[in-house]
């Protein structure tokens, strides 16, 4: 209930804080005059924050209505001089007169790129905001934040993201055109170290969550399509926190003939990871340089090149750890805990490098001609030896007893012990070609691919469990061990792709667009021959009093197996496993709206997912294990709606919600039931076929907000929030057919705030000549908290025995509240 009163009382703030006008007022007069006393004329005047205002008359005088007793600021602006602004709190029917004086801006106006409304025209996609990722209050930060608002999240430690119903497998990822990874011996997301997106690098963000083109590869759920910024002048920025710090370079030389884009990183978790229910020795580190640069030969002909190199460490050495869950009950109530002393470390590294390389042609005014070429490696290390021994049982939670804190009735002890000695090495080099038409209404797109991927794979990993001191699982007069994976193998895959496209804008406004295109893919390994058509449409009516598009799209996504997919849970690795397939429809509409003064857009898209050849997984953390066969098939379907719009000027923010329903059938999968007699002895059973199951990322209902204020006479003093709200998931019970995804992980509830204040403001003609800063545009200082409201969110369960063999699951919590100081500088 607290929960959802939250909720409610958030989301009537974003659609409602604005509405209640105001009922006392006060006026303010004046006049407005440049240089020379002379008075300026369409002088715009507006109450700070307010998308509408008024203008000064030719003799420069200007009368506004003002809200009376409370504090506000006018904000003066005209073309060629620098805005103004003033701050006031009068009485009611109190009046104001000023005078105004305003001074020319000697300084060379930005650029203005007007961008057409194509993310209002084609299915799925979402246009981000690279400065929102900069200013995003979240503990890993960065895009994917962004992009955790509009598909939700259960774990606020990972890059990662589950979008519609897919797992984090099923997403694809480009930087200027080329495909990244991510790393694939990660179980745990406190071992995840920076994401490969950079967001002082970047210039576009255009996020497909459904429904994209063919021109995208061959993935079942999403595209992160990212495009780094080509700079025409010398900047930079720098900033430092306690979680991390960065600097970025960019500058162009030769009139414009080579430019380059330089960004360095570095990052540590520790003071993150220290606040966790285990307690230890925590020593994450991760850093990353990356690197654009663009060379143009001619006007015809341009040279690009990217190169990003990535490197991350985590090692930890446990010492203890105190979990606690309670069960309440019409017959029981219990505070169970478990307390854990470990010995041993954990040793892992991961190091992903990209380079790419592009030579673009404008071989005519219609015609534009890409050749690519490009590689990418990544290996992984993965050790750990570590021994645990528990306690469980009830814990005492009186305050007022010696005991409290500790367990009191013991219920259960024993012994357990993770090993791990995993290396993985991945390659994969890539020619392609793509190319652009113009031919009227027909915008026409091209390319293919050839791709060779080796990977080189070393799996051996064990686990041996003592309850009571009896091994488990127990066989009399053995000791035994149990997830045993053992596995190597050495293999290569050659693959060849492409795809042809048409987008063509049809009617005389050219108010109705229809994207046709088709994919194709084959590989040598499994010699799976693939073709993926793909429609979409947008249709504006043309005598419609209302600024709404309608879009749809129908399509066959399918995915080829990578590496992981093939790797069952003894790590044997399934060479001829198949790609799973689905087909997949959406249909929604977009509408823009003013509201209050300001703008707003909804956009509303629903979708179906039906998906054959699948292979099933279980998911824990962030670690996805495949059980290594297409021997499923599964379904999604949901609607999405999304609010955009400006609760101050200038200042977008925005709520996702959404609804969802998402399961699975595994061939061949059943179980039996049985029917005991007194002594609880099996004398009959029934055998029972598994039927429909919650898939691993099943989530019936998702909430994302993220919100920018400012103050009302200050606009230097900024606000975020970010809200993130998931019912509940699944999680599986290891080895059981009949209670597969049974378990519950409870609602997901997280809200991280901001407070960022500019210390050093962009005009640079108040600084002396000798100031350190003087060739600064800006400094602001940044207070973060993050999980304000300091919930428990469950991310997973450790599954742990009694005395009597009775099973208990006991939750793994994420972070706590914690506090972040960042300072940024851009120069």
């Amino acid at each position: 209930m607290k929960t959802s009163r939250t909720i409610l009382l958030l989301s009537s703030l974003f659609l409602f804080c604005q509405a209640i006008a105001q009922k006392k007022a006060a006026f303010i007069s004046g006049k407005i005059i440049g240089e020379n006393e002379m008075p300026l004329a369409k002088v715009s005047v507006t109450i700070l924050g307010k998308q509408t205002g008024i203008a000064t008359n030719d003799s420069g005088v200007f009368r506004m209505r003002v809200p009376a007793e409370k504090a506000f600021g006018l904000v003066f602006s005209f073309t060629g001089y620098q805005s103004e602004q003033r701050n006031f709190l009068l009485n009611e029917n109190e009046e104001e007169n000023i005078l105004v004086k305003m001074e020319r801006n000697h300084q060379q106006l930005q650029t203005v790129t007007v961008t057409e409304q194509r993310d209002r025209k084609e299915a799925g996609l979402i246009r981000i905001n690279p400065k929102d990722a900069i200013n995003i209050p979240a503990p890993i930060g960065g895009i994917e934040s962004l992009i955790k608002i509009f598909v939700g999240s259960n774990n606020e430690l990972t890059s990662q993201y589950s979008v519609r119903g897919g797992n984090y497998d099923e997403n694809l990822v480009y930087v200027n055109g080329f495909e990244v990874f991510r790393p694939y011996l990660v179980n745990n997301a406190q071992q995840e170290g920076l994401s490969l997106i950079n967001p002082e690098l970047t210039q576009n963000v255009s996020f497909y969550n459904g429904g994209f083109q063919a021109k995208y590869g061959d993935k079942m759920s999403s595209v992160l399509d990212i495009q780094y910024r080509k700079p025409k002048e010398f900047g930079g920025s720098a900033y430092i926190g306690l979680l991390e710090q960065g600097l970025h370079l960019e500058g162009a030389k030769a009139n414009n003939k080579f430019t380059y884009l330089i960004g360095v990183r570095n990052k540590s978790n520790k003071s993150l990871l220290g606040s966790q229910e285990t307690k230890g020795n925590y020593s994450p580190s991760s850093a990353d340089v990356q690197g654009l640069f663009t060379y143009r030969i001619n006007d015809k002909n341009m040279l690009e090149l990217i190169g990003i190199f990535s490197q991350t460490k985590f090692n930890l050495i446990p010492q203890s750890s105190q979990l606690t869950s309670s069960v309440f009950s019409p017959f029981l109530t219990e505070n169970l805990g478990l307390d854990i002393y470990f010995n041993g470390q954990e040793k892992d590294s991961y190091q992903t490098a990209v380079t790419g390389l592009s030579f673009i042609q404008q071989a005519k005014k219609n015609l534009r001609l890409k050749w690519m070429v490009s590689g990418f490696s990544d290996h992984e290390n993965e050790s750990y030896d570590i021994t645990g021994a528990y306690l469980f049982g009830e814990r005492d939670f009186d305050k007022s007893s010696s005991s409290f804190g500790q367990i009191t009735n013991p219920l259960g002890a024993g012994l357990y012990q993770n090993y791990a000695r995993n290396r993985l090495g991945i390659n994969v080099w890539n020619l392609s070609h793509k190319g652009y038409l113009e031919a009227g209404s027909h915008f026409i797109q091209w390319g293919a691919s050839a791709e060779k991927q080796t990977v080189s794979n070393k799996l051996h990993e064990w686990q041996y469990q003592d309850s009571a001191g009896y091994s488990l699982p127990y066989l009399p007069g053995s000791s035994t061990i149990s997830n045993y994976v053992n596995g190597q193998a050495d293999i290569s895959i050659n693959r060849f792709t492409g795809f042809v496209q048409d987008n063509i804008a049809l009617g005389n406004e050219k108010d109705f667009t229809l994207q046709a295109g088709a994919r194709y893919n084959y590989n040598d390994l499994n010699h799976q021959f693939l073709i993926s058509p793909r429609l979409a449409f947008s249709w504006k009516p043309r005598h419609s009093t209302k600024d709404i598009i309608y879009k749809g799209s129908l399509g066959i996504y399918d995915q080829p197996p990578f590496f992981r997919e093939m790797v069952k849970p003894d790590g044997a690795l399934n060479t001829s496993i198949k790609a799973q397939r689905s087909w997949q429809a959406t249909v929604g509409l977009d509408y823009n709206f003013n509201w209050n003064g300001r703008p707003f857009r909804i956009a509303t898209e629903a979708y179906y997912k039906n998906m054959t050849d699948v292979v099933p997984y279980d998911i824990s953390n962030v670690h996805i294990q495949y059980l290594g066969d297409n021997n499923a098939k599964a379904y999604a379907m949901g609607i999405e709606t999304r609010l955009f719009g400006e609760l101050v000027k200038d200042a977008e923010s925005w709520i996702s919600i959404g609804f969802m329903r998402a399961r699975e059938k595994i061939g061949g999968a059943y179980y039996y039931n049985y029917m005991l007699d007194s002594l609880n002895h099996p004398i009959d059973s029934t055998k029972v076929q598994q039927g429909w199951v919650r898939r691993p990322t099943d989530r019936l209902f998702t909430l994302g907000m993220f919100i920018q204020d400012y103050l009302s006479t200050n606009k230097n003093f900024k606000f975020y929030l970010s809200l993130l709200y998931g019912s509940n998931m699944p999680y599986n019970i290891p080895g059981s057919v009949k209670y597969r995804n049974a378990l519950i992980i409870p609602a997901y509830m997280r809200v991280d705030v901001g407070f960022s204040a500019l210390l050093l403001d962009e005009e640079k003609n108040n600084r002396r000549s000798h100031s350190p800063f003087r060739n600064f545009k800006n400094i602001w200082a940044t207070l973060e908290v993050f999980n304000l409201i300091d919930r428990e969110n469950t991310i997973s369960y450790m599954l742990i025995k009694d005395f009597s063999n009775t099973t208990y699951a006991i939750p793994q919590r994420l972070t706590p509240r914690l506090l972040n100081l960042k300072l940024a500088a851009r120069f």
